[in-house]
């Protein structure tokens, strides 16, 4: 079974995150797949950022949702890299994409982008949120989705089978055998976050996970020899 290596936002914990200087460097690692956050610009651009505000990952402050994306391009991501939006990460980069977007507005335009550029077969994309979820699968046919977790209940396998979902991705730090058997037993793909250390990425092994996410290209080279 392949145990896919998911660089988060990048590989974050060395360049600046969800930029293109760290897309770039988590392929050349040889990084399975590329996660990515989307938020939505004042003018409706998909840029590529976590949080929901600029303050901590740029030199500016305030929502993104307030940015146009000119104004957006005038801060600075780390390293004098710029806000980059998701098709310039497309042709950036050949690896598959994770893509995890924050609402229902999001999963609409990114719908649009994926369905003109023939996307199904590359990016995965997750969220948060179950509706978000839904969304994306409701409108691109065939498109393959996660819902994420970071606290969840019982109920996070059925929540995920309602959304549409074909996958999981846990927290690793809270993540027990009896979710993982039963994620595995309703047919779903289980990804780990965030894996950083070898005792994490021992524990995904031991859980059978299908993958992990990291901040560090060290992690994939890691994983071909931990069992």
């Amino acid at each position: 079974m392949t145990f896919l290596t998911i660089g988060h936002r990048g590989v974050m914990g060395v360049e600046p995150e969800n930029t293109l200087r760290s897309f770039v460097r988590a392929e050349r690692c040889g990084m399975d797949a590329i996660e990515l956050d989307l938020h939505l610009s004042k003018d409706g651009a998909l840029a590529v950022m976590h949080d929901a505000d600029v303050d901590r990952t740029t030199d500016g402050s305030g929502p993104v949702a307030g940015k146009t994306l000119a104004e957006l391009r005038r801060l600075d991501a780390g390293l004098g890299e710029r806000v980059p939006v998701f098709e310039e990460v497309l042709d950036a980069v050949r690896s598959p994409i994770q893509a995890e977007i924050k609402d229902v507005a999001a999963a609409r335009a990114l719908a649009e982008v994926m369905e003109r550029r023939g996307l199904v077969p590359r990016v995965e994309v997750s969220s948060f949120h179950d509706e978000a979820v839904a969304e994306i699968a409701a409108l691109v046919p065939g498109v393959r989705t996660v819902l994420i977790a970071s606290r969840w209940e019982a109920d996070v396998v059925e929540r995920a089978r309602a959304a549409g979902a074909a996958a999981l991705a846990l927290d690793i730090r809270r993540l027990t055998l009896e979710t993982a058997e039963r994620a595995r037993g309703a047919g779903l793909r289980l990804i780990g976050w965030v894996v950083n250390t070898p005792e994490q990425l021992r524990l995904a092994r031991a859980l059978e996970l299908d993958g992990v996410t990291t901040d560090y290209p060290g992690i994939r080279r890691s994983g071909r020899f931990t069992a």
